[in-house]
This record gives C-alpha cells, sequence and structure tokens, in this order.
C-alpha cells in the first residue's frame, strides 16, 4: 500500500470552489476524484473546446493537463512554498469529439525543488486521448 501525497491536501469541494472565475471554469473542468497518489478532473468536449475541424482541441487538452498537474503539485507542498510551470508537453493520440475526457495525474518525481507529473487523459471509455508530462518548480512564497 502507497502512502498518500498529499501535504496539503483539499476537498474536491474545495478544489472546485478554488477554479471559480478561472479559465478552469470556463472550459468546464471539475476534479472528481482523488486517491492517495493520484487527483482525477473531467472537462467537457463541446463549443468551448473544439477546434474548427469539429474535435477536441489539443490547446484545451494541455489546459486539462496543466491544471489538474498544477493543483495536484500544490497539494504536494507545504503552505509557504509556491509551484510554477517549467515545462509541459503532450503527445495527441486519438481524435474524440463529443462527450467528456478525464485527466488523472500521478508524479513521476517529487523533489526538494522540482516535481515531474504525468498526466494521461481518456475518453468515456477509458481510451487514450492524450499523454502529457508537466514538470513544476517548487519556490518559496
Amino acid at each position: 500500500m502507497t502512502s498518500p501525497i498529499w501535504t496539503t491536501p483539499k476537498t474536491l469541494e474545495e478544489l472546485n470552489e478554488f477554479s471559480k472565475n478561472t479559465l478552469h471554469e470556463h472550459l468546464g473542468i471539475e476534479f472528481i476524484d482523488m486517491g492517495d497518489n493520484y487527483l482525477k478532473a473531467k472537462m467537457p468536449v463541446d463549443a468551448r473546446t473544439l477546434q474548427p475541424h469539429g474535435i477536441l482541441h489539443g490547446g484545451a487538452s494541455v489546459v486539462l493537463a496543466e491544471t489538474t498537474g498544477s493543483i495536484a503539485s500544490e497539494m504536494c507542498v507545504d503552505h509557504d512554498k509556491r509551484c510554477i510551470g517549467l515545462d509541459i508537453n503532450a503527445n495527441h493520440i486519438r481524435k474524440v469529439s463529443s462527450g467528456y475526457v478525464y485527466c488523472t495525474a500521478r508524479p513521476a518525481h517529487m523533489g526538494q525543488t522540482t516535481q515531474v507529473w504525468l498526466l494521461d487523459i481518456t475518453n468515456e471509455q477509458g481510451k487514450m486521448i492524450c499523454h502529457s508530462r508537466l514538470t513544476m518548480m517548487i519556490q518559496p512564497q
């Protein structure tokens, strides 16, 4: 059994309230599940997140990945520290044109000055849509 990675955990309700009046809310991103070593969010595939060809915009996938990983990162440090995104990459694997996509953030590296998060975005059938990696820098507030 793994021990929880969260230093300053929040409830899903607190995370969704924190997202009010932000890009997260505008795109319909909602935090839906959290375990000992992961955070999961969902985002609708609709007019807000589609590109002109009627499929999920790659940039929307990256926003979902960075949102989920950044929030997870913040919950892994003390209140006197902040997490800043350094790098994100994304491999877009499969198209999706409706429904929801789901992003699960899991840590790959939890250092004192950096964190690396692996982010898998899947469709409603559990098929991989996008795989992303996010590097976060940890700084004093």
